[in-house]
């Protein structure tokens, strides 16, 4: 088999005797309709037999590039993973159609005479082309040095490029949040949440607004009277007064709710986006910082002191410490040894205190075949201040054979207000106090780079406590490292491929050349779009690597077939890049035409695929263009001329009309 692959002409010999195997040598006595059928059906085999090794490994390195969008888990794993296995999927089946369907299809459907004609847009390239070509091959030195300024270029570009996670799906409408203080009680809510709605409809944008406050009907989320929701649909976009945008309105809104509600903590987010934040991270909000450790009154001062520095960060917003203390706790401690004078214990007193405050079930009420326990407390007038409370009377028993007597609770506990925790944090069984932020008008890395950098220099942490970064950042940072582990492991893969093709490290190598200059022009359009680099765009970049990668194996196949045939290495190598631009455009084109209304357009919901199209087309009108003259020249350079083949038995390797006719 490995001879198969690496020796042409003990290739030659054996598809001429694969021929010869299914129809039977030369007919030179056979005329007319039946020779050329036959010749006809030879002619497709021996083609088919041909090509199957480029058709093969190329397919297989497009799947190989894909391997790392099948590792990916989360948010990004369930938008893309379906992508990748359709795509794998799609090529597997293209692949068995084409050693299968393909040349019985062109047997029975094409025609028995063929002449090749090219369209004038074919030869209108090639008269461009062709001498381009030529001058290119004179002039190697100048052709390396445009590449690598290109590479250059597009390398600085990619310094300049911003990062972030995935781009914020644009779903036409507000989710918005407002924490209010935790003491808030359900009238004070009301009241603010109707100037919400009011500042919010006052707005022409929005088509309405329906607002949440406190915990839902349904019980789902354990929300109290300080916390409002609301839900405004946008009109379209088309509607908006010239030149408004949804960030700038947004803005606007912000500052409106802020200054007619002081203290009040607002988050603007999307539903779709809101749920999944919330679900990645456990914070409502887009990103989090949060601060662990065991006191939640350190806590408490750390996050206060984080927020200061984030505050000097531009892009900064949506700004706000989810504060777990603050609630109102009333205090109550038995003095144990005043109780034990009056014959009573802890558990007497607690009793006392839970019927009085909290209530006691007292009967059951039975409606039909539903019971509900009917819980009796003491009137607020007796419970609703400290004084009240300290007058609880508590039975007590001087004696074993006295009455009992009532004492007011004060008597035998000190009753104290204090401030407690409304809410406690945890994850992995440690609590935490969030920092919640959003980052607009640039882009998440560098804005958290800064971060990050303040933090450090100006929030010093005690021992045993530590900051994370959740959020959009957080799950940016896990996809990188994975990124990191499997992309060059596609590459090695990619290249244990190319090896199995080519039998050759230098052959290899070459044929790989062309991935620079895809990722290079994806990087390009990338920085002319003015679009971060986030898993989207990566995704972009890993499907160019199959693309990439077959302009090298289709050029570098065909030499060694011209090679093998005795043409010159030079003349080889150009008249392999001449008939190769045609099939190489063409591919190029279809990958990049098919996606550029994507990357073009700004519709609801295209926010996710706009970077991915954009290095695709970048990558597939950008980099080609200049691999036709650059690769041409680098295999001419670096490919070593083959040996000269042995001589084939029988002719085997001649299968030109005159040798056939021989």
């Amino acid at each position: 088999f490995r001879n198969f692959q690496s020796q042409p002409s003990e290739r030659a010999r054996l598809l001429k005797l694969f021929a010869q195997g299914f129809w039977g040598p030369d007919k030179t006595r056979a005329s007319g309709a039946r020779k050329i059928w036959d010749d006809r059906l030879r002619l497709i085999f021996i083609s088919a037999m041909e090509v199957d090794r480029a058709v093969f490994f190329t397919g297989a390195i497009t799947v190989t590039a894909f391997l790392p969008l099948f590792t990916m888990t989360g948010v990004e794993g369930q938008i893309f993973g379906p992508m990748a296995r359709t795509y794998a999927y799609a090529l597997i089946g293209a692949l068995v159609a084409t050693f299968t369907v393909t040349p019985v299809l062109a047997a029975i459907l094409l025609p028995v005479r063929i002449e090749e004609a090219e369209t004038l847009i074919v030869r209108w390239l090639r008269s461009i082309y062709n001498p381009a070509l030529g001058w290119a091959i004179s002039h190697r030195l100048a052709i390396l040095g445009v590449g690598a300024a290109f590479l250059s270029l597009s390398g600085l570009m990619a310094s300049r490029l911003g990062a972030e996670f995935l781009p914020a799906l644009e779903e036409g409408s507000y989710w918005i949040r407002a924490n209010l203080p935790p003491t808030t009680s359900l009238r004070v809510g009301e009241a603010a949440t109707r100037k919400m709605r009011e500042i919010l409809l006052s707005h022409p944008e929005i088509v309405t607004v329906i607002s949440q406050h406190g915990r839902p009907d349904n019980g789902s989320e354990a929300s109290s009277f300080a916390e409002v929701q609301l839900f405004a649909p946008l009109k379209p976009m088309d509607e908006w007064p010239s030149g408004l945008t949804k960030e700038a309105l947004t803005k606007q809104l912000d500052k409106e709710l802020r200054a007619a509600l002081p203290g009040v903590l607002f988050n603007f987010s999307q539903p779709i986006q809101d749920n999944i934040n919330e679900a990645v991270s456990g914070v409502r909000g887009a990103n989090s910082i949060k601060i662990v450790g065991p006191e939640l009154d350190t806590l408490e001062r750390i996050a206060d002191k984080v927020m200061e520095q984030l505050r000097l960060v531009e892009g900064i917003a949506d700004l706000a410490v989810l504060h777990t203390l603050g609630q109102p706790n009333l205090n109550i401690k038995i003095d144990r040894a005043k109780a034990g004078r009056y014959g009573l214990t802890a558990a007497d007193i607690n009793s006392v205190i839970q019927a009085a405050i909290g209530g006691a079930p007292a009967t059951a009420v039975l409606e039909g075949d539903r019971q509900f326990q009917a819980v009796v407390r003491l009137a607020p007038t007796y419970r609703g201040s400290i004084e009240a409370i300290e007058n609880v009377k508590v039975a007590a028993q001087a004696g074993a054979n006295t009455q009992n007597f009532y004492i007011p609770l004060k008597e035998v506990a000190q009753i104290s207000l204090d401030t407690g925790a409304s809410f406690v944090y945890r994850e992995q069984s440690q609590r935490f106090v969030p920092v919640k932020f959003s980052v607009r008008d640039r882009d998440l890395a560098s804005a958290i780079s800064e971060a990050q950098q303040r933090i450090a220099q100006h929030v010093p942490l005690p021992v045993g406590y530590q900051i994370l970064w959740a959020g959009e950042f957080g799950s940016l940072e896990q996809a990188k490292k994975r990124l990191a582990v499997v992309v060059p492991l596609s590459f090695l893969l990619i290249f244990a491929l190319l090896y199995s093709l080519f039998n050759s490290f230098r052959e290899s190598l070459v044929a790989l050349a062309g991935i620079p200059f895809a990722i290079g022009g994806g990087v390009i359009a990338l920085y002319v779009a003015d679009l971060p680099l986030s898993v989207s765009a990566a995704i972009g970049f890993v499907s160019l690597f199959g693309v990439a990668v077959m302009d090298g194996i289709l050029n570098i196949t065909y030499w060694k077939e011209l090679s093998n045939q005795g043409m010159g290495f030079i003349e080889a190598v150009t008249y392999a890049a001449e008939q190769r631009m045609r099939p190489m455009l063409m591919m190029a084109l279809s990958a990049g035409v098919g996606l550029l209304p994507a990357a073009l357009s700004h519709a609801i919901g295209s926010q996710v695929q706009r970077p991915l199209a954009t290095v695709v087309v970048g990558g597939m009108f950008i980099g080609p263009a200049l691999l036709l003259l650059v690769g041409p020249v680098l295999r001419s350079i670096f490919l070593i001329p083959p040996a000269p083949p042995a001589e084939i038995i029988e002719g085997g390797g001649d299968f030109s009309e005159g040798a056939q006719d021989q």
